[in-house]
């Protein structure tokens, strides 16, 4: 039997991210304001967005160099339920050290 305490979990509070979004959808007029909400709502600025529409799909790619990293997780769930969305990727940098929270 182990007398250790327990360990403090890993805390992202303070860190930041490098991420892009990768979003497939069905081509629609309304969709990029929609796409940008989760961020508008969260007083965040894109650093990039891109769009391609190609065969009956719309690909956007979304870039923040320095999003807050408790905040990635929660901006991804918002956009994978925004209408029109079918599909949706996440690439996340944590730029800075992780810490175990106190």
């Amino acid at each position: 039997m182990s007398n250790s305490a327990p360990q403090a979990p890993w805390t992202l509070q303070g860190q930041f991210a490098a991420v892009r979004f990768t979003v497939l959808a069905e081509p629609e007029p309304g969709l990029l304001p929609r796409l940008m909400m989760p961020f508008a709502r969260r007083d965040l600025i894109p650093d990039s967005l891109s769009c391609v529409t190609s065969g009956g799909v719309m690909r956007v790619d979304i870039r923040m160099a320095g999003m807050p990293a408790e905040m990635v997780h929660l901006v991804e769930g918002n956009l994978r339920q925004t209408l029109g969305v079918t599909q949706i990727a996440c690439r996340t940098e944590i730029t800075g050290s992780v810490h175990r929270a106190a």
